[in-house]
């Protein structure tokens, strides 16, 4: 994987290309922490369906970024997986008020 980082970041040295990396990050952290949740509970992709009443592929969907889930939805999820679910807004080092 080292080869594909190695390329990442020689792209990354572009600043048009970062800004737009960079503008994906929420969405990647929203993947990488719905993946990371679900596999702390234990429970497979069918298992959380079963659990929360949301199919399967549409699970699959949210955890490949191929979907723009409600906030209803993140809760059922976060319930099915025994978590709870938090949303935070933090100030970034480059806005000014």
């Amino acid at each position: 994987m080292s080869g594909f980082n190695d390329y990442l970041q020689e792209k990354l040295t572009d600043p048009e290309l970062k800004r737009e990396y960079d503008a994906l990050e929420p969405e990647f952290a929203i993947m990488q922490a719905l993946i990371d949740a679900r596999r702390a509970s234990g429970l497979t992709q069918k298992q959380l369906s079963e659990i929360t009443g949301i199919a399967q592929a549409d699970i699959s969907k949210l955890e490949k970024g191929n979907g723009n889930p409600s906030l209803r939805t993140l809760q059922r999820l976060a319930t099915g997986m025994g978590t709870s679910l938090k949303i935070e807004f933090v100030p970034t080092t480059n806005h000014a008020p």
